[in-house]
């Protein structure tokens, strides 16, 4: 078993909070400085509100920042397969709730996100330091850059209702609680963004219900490498693989992503025991898991394509076994009853208009590492989607409509047609 950090996250919240006091506090002081009915003042403090950016707080010529913002998704989802009953809901896909400030003098940051259609809401919640504008360290729980490119867009900038078969077969919300490090260079037009992180491997809320549910297994180690060989993407465009900006050259980013979680206990490393193995005196014995990744996304003047492919393997599991009284030992292809083993790819392609009407379409592909054995995490299925979005104030209110197949090697096919209005407060 093992002590990664010895905090829970919601001490970690009430940590960001103290934080974001100080901050408030620090601009608060030199605010009370200023004579109450002086322009000097209205000059140095402002608030603003805007749809997409939320209600926004800057402080001391912009020297102390808070913002309140977040977004709602109400939608309908229709989910046919034959022989099975069709299934038709209204529901709110997400409802999320998002805070954030900086001190730009003392270099630091914080962010918190919270999904309401959870039972168990906390997303993100981190603070940065920025010793350098280059170079920027994070800590708390927040998106792993370690994942494929689809998983590192957060959930209000997905270019489909969903995310692919590739993400949501080998990532859960592809939040981790641990240090990243992000670096961002340019040598001429070439950009390189260098990034690495150490992580607890255990996902989302890895701390289970309390302090005393530590942490399984041992620590994950990941990084990315992104490359931009014709220069960056125009600002914000890097933020979805959709090209809202409209670049007017080609822009491109090649990347390289990876991990090892040294003791998954997981499907796809990013769970709190989910399952258990042992070794031959009967302590834990859980198998480590690697996950590699590739992709490439360009974009041209409202164009875009985004291509992944992804492999994942595990190592250490000779002599396991499946019970704490060793009787029961693992045979080498049943390890992929507990792990997504195998490879995977997606390719998406969208339009986007210059009056905001998007065309996209995507094929993703999962292969399990074993094909001839029953009872793998990972399917062998295939996914087709289309998808259209009417997008209004850039990001911050849109309409989506989707249709996906799943098809399976084995078991009958399921349609999914789904449509959601995203609204940005």
């Amino acid at each position: 078993m093992k002590r990664f950090i010895d905090i829970t996250n919601i001490q970690f919240l009430i940590m960001l909070c103290f934080l974001g006091s100080i901050t408030l506090g620090n601009a608060q002081d030199e605010y009370q400085e200023e004579d109450p009915g002086s322009e000097t003042e209205t000059e140095r403090n402002k608030a603003s509100y805007s749809l997409g950016n939320g209600l926004n707080f800057s402080f001391n010529e912009g020297n102390y920042y808070f913002g309140l913002n977040g977004f709602i998704q109400p939608g309908y989802l229709r989910e046919t397969m034959e022989g099975m009953d069709d299934v038709n809901s209204f529901r709110s896909k997400r409802t999320f709730l998002q805070f954030e400030g900086n001190a730009v003098e003392e270099k630091v940051s914080f962010f918190v996100q919270l999904d309401f259609s959870r039972s168990n809401p906390l997303m993100d919640v981190y603070m940065a330091y920025q010793p350098v504008e280059q170079v920027k360290i994070s800590f708390g729980q927040k998106q792993n850059f370690a994942n494929n490119r689809e998983m590192i867009y957060r959930e209000d900038r997905l270019q489909f209702v969903n995310r692919s078969l590739l993400s949501e077969s080998l990532s859960r919300t592809g939040r981790e609680f641990g240090v990243f490090v992000e670096s961002k260079f340019e040598v001429g037009n070439f950009g390189i963004m260098p990034m690495a992180a150490l992580t607890s491997g255990d996902g989302r809320n890895s701390f289970g219900q309390d302090s005393r549910d530590s942490d399984i297994g041992g620590v994950k180690i990941g990084g990315r490498l992104d490359l931009y060989p014709l220069g960056y993407f125009k600002p914000g465009n890097e933020l979805t693989s959709v090209d809202l900006a409209r670049e007017d050259e080609l822009k491109f980013v090649i990347g390289v992503a990876g991990s090892h979680n040294n003791g998954a206990s997981g499907a796809s490393g990013e769970s709190h025991g989910d399952f258990f193995l042992f070794d031959q005196n009967g302590e834990d014995s859980l198998p480590d898991y690697r996950q590699v990744y590739t992709d490439i996304l360009m974009k041209y003047k409202g164009f875009s394509l985004l291509a992944e492919y992804a492999n994942t393997s595990a190592t250490g599991i000779d002599l396991a076994f499946l019970d704490e009284s060793a009787t029961q030992i693992l045979a080498p292809q049943q390890i992929s009853q507990f792990l997504a083993l195998g490879d995977s790819y997606n390719v998406q392609l969208g339009y986007v208009t210059k009056s905001g009407f998007s065309f996209d379409f995507r094929y993703a592909n999962t292969t399990p590492e074993f094909d001839s054995f029953d009872g793998s995490v990972l399917s062998d299925m295939n996914q087709t989607s289309f998808g259209f979005s009417k997008y209004f104030y850039d990001n911050a209110l849109k309409l989506q409509a989707s249709y996906s197949r799943f098809d399976p090697a084995v078991g009958e096919a399921l349609d999914q047609i789904e449509l959601i209005l995203h609204i940005s407060l």
